[in-house]
């Protein structure tokens, strides 16, 4: 959700989304809460963070709790390490109204969240 939120706020950026355990393809309920706001992340790709870890960034940013716990270290060169945490939606329990409500929290929190860092880092 924050690749896509980013990509909506500023189409010049480069952005890469990656996670520590991604599974197999972009959570349902991900797109579904994205769709609704008219961010389409349905044809993003999950990728392992290890593909990334040589590369050159500005920032890198972990957004899950265990995230930051577990992100490996990059060894190219990064100029800016951040971390915004989020809950993971993904590990939400209970009915699929409960879940659907844990998504729709999580992503306004994304967006207001990684608007305020676009608007004070990122903005040319």
């Amino acid at each position: 959700m924050a690749e896509g939120f980013l990509k909506s706020f500023d189409s010049e950026l480069e952005v890469f989304s990656a996670g520590t355990n991604p599974s197999s393809e972009v959570n349902s309920t991900a797109v579904k809460v994205m769709r609704e706001i008219g961010i389409d992340i349905s044809k993003n790709n999950t990728k392992n963070i290890d593909r990334f870890l040589n590369e050159p960034f500005d920032y890198v940013i972990t957004v899950c709790d265990n995230a930051k716990e577990t992100c490996p270290v990059f060894s190219g060169t990064v100029k800016t390490h951040l971390h915004i945490g989020f809950d993971d939606p993904a590990q939400a329990h209970g009915s699929e109204e409960e879940i659907r409500r844990v998504f729709l929290r999580v992503r306004d929190k994304i967006r207001e969240d990684f608007y305020e860092l676009y608007k004070t880092h990122l903005m040319n």
